[in-house]
């Protein structure tokens, strides 16, 4: 049987206040890296701390995960930003959160652009190139995360940033490679075997350095725990990418 090595990368931290969402402690039993809100789109100080202190218990990569300044509509609602705009965002909730990592005694591996940010920059290179010099210019060794083949994958390499590829085992594509908006029907995969059936496709055919599953649905951590547990069982060893 053919192993491949492949990240398992999620989104935690996004509770704030007296809001709690997700159920990170659960999840972290099954990622290899995760990305951690940094208060724009979900997150506060107290979550930010809270997570990273359970990533380098569980022995889990960090990132930071930052996101337009839109708590109402969860970073996921497109906002006009320059592409100067999008380096001071970038690096201002990066370096908050590489703060707490630092103060833990722990090491940032990566960031990834969260929600409408991410899909904005997949598509528009001056804003590609933009969060790209942010992260580059705060640690050249951090890897960028970006949606397989998008301008944000382009603009790392440009700059001589590591980036990773990356796929989504619970969002469907579009024909040209980028994700069905969530706005459109049949945008999400809820069923645990189709997604596991898409991550294992992006694997073998050498997509995706990284998976995503998202941390906000109730069916979450099933959906984590059952793509990891299938891919396995057909040879697919999960490490982050700190690790390979």
């Amino acid at each position: 049987m053919h192993e491949r090595t492949v990240d398992l990368n999620g989104d935690l931290g996004e509770s704030f206040g007296v809001y709690r969402l997700g159920q990170d402690e659960v999840l972290l039993e099954w990622v290899t890296s995760a990305n951690i809100a940094c208060g724009f789109h979900a997150g506060d100080q107290a979550t930010m701390r809270r997570t990273v202190k359970l990533c380098l218990e569980k022995g889990v990569a960090i990132g930071a995960h930052p996101g337009l300044q839109d708590l109402e509509g969860f970073g996921r609602r497109a906002i006009p930003l320059t592409p100067e705009e999008a380096y001071e965002l970038t690096v201002y909730q990066v370096g908050a959160l590489e703060g707490f990592v630092r103060a833990e005694g722990g090491r940032l591996q990566h960031v990834k652009p969260h929600g409408a940010l991410y899909n904005m920059a997949a598509a528009n290179r001056p804003l590609a190139d933009a969060i790209a010099r942010a992260v580059y210019r705060l640690d050249p060794r951090l890897t960028l995360f970006g949606l397989a083949g998008s301008e944000l994958i382009c603009a790392a390499h440009a700059i001589g940033l590591s980036a990773a590829e990356e796929g989504f085992a619970d969002r469907t594509y579009r024909p040209d490679g980028s994700l069905t908006p969530r706005t459109e029907p049949g945008a999400v995969l809820h069923d645990p075997e189709a997604a596991a059936a898409q991550a294992l496709s992006l694997v073998e055919s050498g997509r995706a350095d990284t998976l995503c599953v998202h941390g906000d649905g109730p069916e979450a951590c099933a959906m984590a725990a059952y793509i990891r547990r299938r891919l396995e069982e057909q040879g697919v060893r999960f490490r982050s990418l700190a690790d390979l």
